[in-house]
């Protein structure tokens, strides 16, 4: 298939086929995966309109830094998919889209291709986004079941990536049929894994939140930085009651339907008690104004998962017509309130609540 077919072609997996990463995508496109009761808490605030901006739309800037390297936009596609055929295509999709663009790239839990070399090239952004900063991903608890210091140093490598998140996934594993669920003693490994890694460590959740004396905790460890992946969005319990044939437990995972702390909630409180730590707002961000919500609340970025999938597995064209629209908003919100860079936005007082 040449690169032109590549972009056309929709990419969703048809069936369930026992593949625990297509099945993720198939259950984040076709059920109802979200959280109930509970929202990312963004519906809270409201910009104050400037009708006087003083300020030319076209020249609205959307540059930014993260990590260290320069960055068209304050944006990220937060980590999703990887391991098979299927996903691989989506991979390989999102990073042609995201460097076009300007877009920073996380990737889903690398551990299937650190376990069977065979899958690496499904993670392999780099070769498709030479020119973005790319996110390796693995989960923290791995570090309890054996994974040393160069497995995940091979992660970063099969992606080509800048930096490694350690994904916070507790209640997921518990639901997961396979899942691993000791993570005791976390933050010190954590720590010697920061210490010790060729690249940056940061942190992340996958839809519940970190706190701000989590956060505290985990910046002091040597965390690069703090991706909160707050509530609000996708539920991975929700995800998992649908792949868990155990009927007490797929019971039970309606009672967790409203768990997490809203993303809103987690960026102030992380950016309060830690005013210098690079941080990540994710979960449940559908369009540019939570982007810019986001971003004023406190996020150095401001991150995307499950809301872009539909246009992921869709075509390149249609992903990209769906971060352009993003782009569009945030820079409207921008202009709208006068704020002609990020760092304006970033201290704009024209965020208030809702009354």
């Amino acid at each position: 298939m040449n690169e032109q077919e590549r972009a056309g072609k929709r990419l969703l997996p048809e069936v369930a086929t026992g593949e625990r990463k297509l099945e993720h995508v198939r259950l984040c496109l076709e059920e109802n995966v979200a959280g109930e009761g509970i929202t990312s808490g963004m519906e809270r605030y409201v910009f104050r309109h400037n009708p006087l901006p003083e300020l030319n739309f076209d020249e609205v800037s959307l540059d930014t830094v993260f990590m260290g390297k320069e960055v068209r936009t304050p944006l990220l596609i937060s980590s999703m998919t990887g391991g098979s055929q299927t996903t691989g295509a989506i991979n390989e999709r999102l990073a042609r889209v995201a460097n076009a663009r300007g877009w920073a790239l996380g990737v889903g839990s690398i551990r299937a291709a650190v376990e069977q070399p065979e899958l690496a090239p499904t993670f392999d952004v780099r070769r498709w986004a030479p020119d973005i900063p790319v996110i390796a991903n693995l989960g923290a608890v791995q570090l309890n079941y054996g994974f040393n210091t160069a497995d995940f140093q091979r992660a970063v490598e099969i992606a080509g990536a800048d930096v490694l998140v350690l994904h916070l996934n507790g209640l997921q594993e518990i639901f997961q049929p396979e899942g691993n669920t000791d993570f005791s003693g976390l933050l010190n490994r954590i720590e010697d894994l920061c210490r010790t890694l060729d690249v940056p460590v940061g942190v992340k959740e996958v839809g519940w939140g970190i706190d701000g004396i989590t956060a505290q905790r985990l910046y002091d460890a040597g965390a690069a930085f703090i991706d909160v992946a707050g509530a609000g969005g996708t539920s991975w319990v929700q995800v998992e009651k649908y792949r868990n044939n155990n009927p007490v437990r797929r019971a039970a995972a309606e009672a967790f339907a409203d768990w997490g702390i809203p993303t809103a909630e987690c960026i102030r409180e992380v950016r309060a008690l830690n005013p210098e730590g690079v941080l990540i707002g994710s979960g449940g961000l559908h369009h540019g104004v939570d982007a810019a919500k986001a971003l004023a609340l406190g996020a150095d970025l401001a991150g995307f998962g499950r809301s872009l999938l539909e246009s992921a597995v869709a075509s390149d064209e249609a992903l990209d017509g769906r971060l352009e629209q993003v782009e569009f908003e945030l820079r409207t919100v921008m202009f709208g309130i006068g704020a002609g860079r990020i760092e304006d936005l970033q201290q704009t007082e024209r965020l208030v609540e809702r009354r």
